[in-house]
């Protein structure tokens, strides 16, 4: 996107708004009706199973756009849940609506990071079904790494991931007690180092062979997705 239609996302939102950890945004089956800009804080997506279980489909970092799924239901797919202290910002779908008809550019953006996120929960989906508990908790610590690294919130002195056993648990479909035993096991292994919150990765290249993840380069050239006019 340009400069411009950055502005003019970061304008979308209503003045925003700090919220207190387990805050919910909005739950699973209601109607639709804001998307979420998230400035600080860590939230989840999760839904509810018919066993009165609910998974976490999500861990939403800062700079996320949040309930853009909902868009296309008539009730919303997920609950969003705070998971620290947040600050969020509002965005009405008929102004979000209005940026994505005036801004090709903009539309563009959101049409390739929708693709983004079906090839993550794609490779996601093949972990949790095809990987040993190990390698998911490995290829979590990668992504959340990553994703922190590209805010600048991570370094080789680690990073924050102020989540529980119990909910990296819900995430890849372990209990709590295996995930506490597979974070043993990596600790011993000399993969991570983890003090509370505090998580350092300490062979990250080991840790990427052993997460199975495939490798993804993300491209920049989106001219195709774009008239002449506005390449």
């Amino acid at each position: 996107m340009s400069q411009e239609d950055q502005e003019r996302v970061r304008a979308l939102g209503e003045t925003p708004v700090s919220l207190p950890r387990h805050a919910v945004l909005h739950r699973e089956g209601e109607a639709p009706r804001y998307i979420y800009l998230l400035v600080s804080g860590w939230v989840g997506a999760s839904v509810l199973l018919h066993g009165g279980e609910r998974q976490m489909v999500k861990f939403h970092l800062p700079g996320d756009m949040l309930g853009t799924p909902s868009m296309c239901l008539a009730q919303a797919a997920d609950t969003l849940t705070a998971l620290t202290a947040v600050t969020i910002s509002r965005v009405p779908l008929e102004a979000f609506g209005a940026l994505f008809a005036s801004s090709s550019r903009f539309a563009a953006a959101m049409f390739l990071s929708a693709q983004r996120e079906r090839v993550a929960l794609m490779d996601r989906l093949a972990a949790v079904g095809r990987t040993p508990a190990i390698a998911r908790v490995a290829a979590l610590l990668l992504d959340v790494g990553e994703r922190l690294h590209a805010l600048g919130a991570a370094s080789e002195e680690g990073f924050d991931m102020p989540l529980t056993q119990e909910q990296i648990g819900d995430h890849l479909g372990l209990t709590a007690v295996h995930v506490n035993r597979v974070f043993r096991q990596l600790a011993e292994s000399g993969l991570v180092s983890r003090d509370r919150h505090r998580v350092v990765l300490l062979d990250a290249p080991r840790l990427r062979a052993m997460s199975a993840r495939q490798p993804r380069v993300m491209t920049r050239d989106v001219a195709w997705l774009l008239s002449s006019e506005d390449a």
